[in-house]
């Protein structure tokens, strides 16, 4: 059996031998041998079943049908706020749907499908795209598409600059308080709903829970798509859906086309999407740590591809009428509960997403998701997230006896979850950019000022 199949391979260099199996590269040429596609997933297992608490891999997928299901659990995660967004700050819906798909397509390639994520709509943007409402929709996007821009530039200067510079910017200490700091700052998207309709969120995360624990299997993964089904189908035989939505699913039309606008560039509007910027690279840089904690694989040298592609994906949308788009946190906790990584669950999510911008009908189905079963939803997806960050801290041994790090944490933690709101020469800052700021600028500098006052290297990481 030749090397270029299945044998080892051995290069030599200096006085070190490094022996090797088949490469990535060389199963592709094998694959380019038996038929003419090349094989983006490989096949887990027998493509039916999965033993319990076993990592299915970005590169890897179960059989289709199964996939589907995991695409759909994707979709119940993104597609309320991301209906939600755009509606609150008086954009189209369904082209931010659409791009919101397209998006995460674009995330997928420029990752090269090693990072798995779906890109929803930022709540970032609602606060400067609501206060730019009185200039016009061709002004709000104006303010997307430079946010964007920016955003595609910031990830240049991170892949040229290199991965250790950001280690250095974005020690443990930093990207687990990020994590923390994100998952947490979504509270209020899942506390009210919630309230709203309490049994029904209660049976959602309840049936979540049962699923996770009692379940084995296909089951157990797909838990958080069982929750949601179980949780509307109450809503429904309990009469919890509110009829003006009814009424909108009855009249909506099978098939339509996404409305689009083109943008303009206003100065006064475009100022306004700076602090967005610093609010989507941590929600960026927390999503690929959050990856890196639950597969265990370093995804540090991904990061700048990540940005560029929320970039780019941030851009289209607001070129074409959309709201801007970030790696949904909401996903990113689905990823933790189900230990399903595969790209391939994103890429049917994103299918889907395209589809349903043209269907105005079945967007008008998913818009009677009742609030309990977004809140239970939440409430369970966001607060996993948020622990995530504190197993970063665990796996990096952060010393938390520190006092400092616990202060500089703690408060960036709290303006966040407290969504602290601040104008400053008529930017207004709101909680997730605070705290942004306080643990990724205020932390390496009081690091640097206890390092030099003990005239040696820092005692707290």
């Amino acid at each position: 059996m030749g090397p270029g199949r299945y044998g080892k391979r051995v290069i030599t260099g200096g006085s070190h031998s490094i022996v090797g199996y088949l490469t990535w590269q060389d199963s592709r040429k094998v694959q380019r041998g038996r038929d003419s596609t090349v094989m983006l997933w490989s096949v887990h297992g027998d493509g039916r079943r999965v033993r319990d608490g076993e990592l299915i891999g970005a590169r890897e997928r179960l059989s289709w049908p199964v996939m589907a299901g995991f695409g759909a659990q994707h979709v119940a995660a993104m597609i309320s706020a991301t209906i939600l967004v755009p509606a609150a700050v008086g954009l189209p819906p369904t082209t931010t749907l659409l791009f919101s798909g397209v998006g995460t397509i674009v995330f997928l390639v420029i990752t090269r499908n090693r990072v798995p994520g779906y890109l929803g709509s930022s709540f970032a943007f609602m606060a400067p795209l609501i206060a730019a409402k009185q200039h016009g929709v061709a002004a709000q996007l104006g303010a997307v598409v430079v946010a964007g821009g920016i955003l595609i530039v910031f990830g240049i200067a991170v892949k040229a600059l290199g991965v250790r510079l950001l280690e250095s910017v974005l020690p443990p200490v930093v990207t687990g308080g990020l994590v923390l700091l994100i998952g947490l700052s979504m509270a209020p998207h899942a506390v009210r709903p919630f309230e709203a309709q309490p049994g029904i969120g209660a049976i959602t995360i309840g049936v979540i829970l049962l699923c996770l624990v009692l379940a084995r299997g296909l089951l157990a993964r797909l838990s958080v798509l069982v929750g949601v089904a179980v949780g509307w189908f109450v809503a429904i035989v309990t009469g919890r859906i509110e009829p003006a939505k009814i009424d909108a699913l009855i009249n909506a039309p099978w098939v339509g086309v996404p409305q689009f606008h083109t943008p303009e560039l206003l100065p006064s509007v475009m100022v306004l999407s700076v602090p967005v910027v610093l609010v989507l690279v941590a929600e960026i840089v927390a999503h690929v740590k959050a990856v890196s904690a639950i597969s265990g694989q370093d995804l540090d040298p991904s990061i700048g591809d990540a940005l560029i592609a929320n970039g780019i994906s941030t851009a289209l949308a607001g070129g074409l009428g959309g709201t801007g788009t970030t790696a949904y946190p909401a996903n990113t906790g689905l990823m933790a509960a189900t230990k399903v990584l595969s790209t391939a669950a994103c890429a049917m999510a994103a299918v889907c997403a395209v589809l349903l911008a043209f269907v105005p009908k079945v967007a008008a189905l998913i818009d009677t998701m009742p609030p309990g079963v977004v809140g239970g939803l939440g409430i369970g997806l966001f607060g996993l997230l948020g622990m995530l960050g504190v197993r970063i801290w665990s796996q990096a041994k952060v010393d938390l006896a520190s006092p400092v790090t616990l202060m500089i944490a703690g408060a960036a933690v709290l303006a966040g979850v407290g969504d602290l709101t601040v104008s400053i020469w008529g930017l207004e800052l709101h909680g997730v950019a605070w705290g942004s700021v306080v643990i990724v600028v205020l932390y390496p500098v009081v690091r640097r000022l206890r390092a030099r006052r003990d005239n040696q290297g820092p005692k707290f990481t």
